[in-house]
């Protein structure tokens, strides 16, 4: 597998080939481990300032129970914590410490948080978004993803666009690693070359709920790549790209920054799910 490093930037002809080809881009020493550090501690003190007030709002990829939960439809302007599937026993009781069970917080960070704004509105993203052909990058979704040790759940295989749909499709993926992804705590595996294929469905609000639209009943192409990679590495995810993460069953926690990015040039449809009425979108320089 070809990774390449910060030190060949900006974008060159190989960079672009690999991208067109496989839909996927791995850049190793992006942030430096102080930067990954900082957004860590960061994300462990938003933790220890929430307040549950007894919610209990899950992300489960598998079951989909946010898709009807209002905390997380209306999460797309705000700061917001979902627990892992596993974060409570039979008796609805949490089974450890809240830092400990969190599945992820979003879906604003990068506007709303002094440190995450700084670790995503960067001259060198902006480049590289209009190196692969975004005209007006704007900066959509932001997650903050812990991957817990033993419970960290399963995210199943999907495609961007599918729930960050434009028209033309121009959903991109900026995930980082904020610790070291391995196949033993659930890194990324990727259908190398997938982007080529169909959108499969579309997540899609009617008449105020949401629901999974099947567009083509393709099989997916086999996700056939694991993408290990070290803390501080850059991965970009272009939106038609199926790809997954398996359950974290070791001790080891796999934190990751993901950041999605559409082309202000396209169409969003209020049928999304992600809306943002009371934040205009940003581009990654403002």
């Amino acid at each position: 597998m070809s990774y390449f490093n910060k030190n060949q930037l900006p974008f060159n002809i190989e960079m672009e080939s690999f991208w067109k080809e496989f839909g996927f881009i791995v850049i190793e020493n992006f942030y430096s481990d102080i930067e990954c550090e900082n957004l860590r501690k960061r994300a462990e003190l938003l933790i220890n300032d929430f307040n549950p007030n007894n919610i209990k709002s899950i992300f489960d990829t598998n079951k989909q129970k946010h898709a009807e939960d209002k905390y997380f439809l209306e999460s797309g302007d705000k700061i917001r914590f979902f627990y892992e599937e596993k974060a409570f026993n039979d008796k609805s009781q949490i089974i450890d410490k809240t830092n400990l069970v969190i599945n992820k917080i979003g879906h604003a960070l990068h506007d709303l948080d002094e440190e995450f704004y700084t670790f995503s509105h960067r001259k060198d993203l902006n480049d590289i978004a209009k190196s692969i052909g975004i005209l007006e990058p704007q900066l959509l979704q932001s997650m903050y993803i812990f991957k817990q040790p033993r419970i960290g759940g399963e995210v199943i295989c999907h495609q961007d666009s599918t729930f960050l749909y434009t028209e033309p499709e121009t959903a991109i993926g900026f995930w980082v690693a904020i610790e070291d992804a391995t196949i033993e705590n659930g890194c990324l595996w990727v259908a190398k070359g997938g982007h080529k294929g169909p959108l499969r469905k579309l997540f899609k609000r009617k008449k105020g709920k949401m629901n999974m639209i099947t567009l083509d009943d393709t099989p997916f192409e086999k996700t056939d790549t694991a993408l290990e990679v070290m803390k501080g590495t850059l991965v970009l995810l272009h939106g038609r790209l199926p790809h997954y993460s398996c359950e974290n069953k070791s001790n080891k926690s796999r934190h990751a920054y993901s950041l999605h990015v559409i082309d202000g040039t396209a169409y969003y449809p209020k049928e999304n799910w992600l809306q943002r009425n009371n934040l205009p979108l940003k581009g990654f320089l403002k």
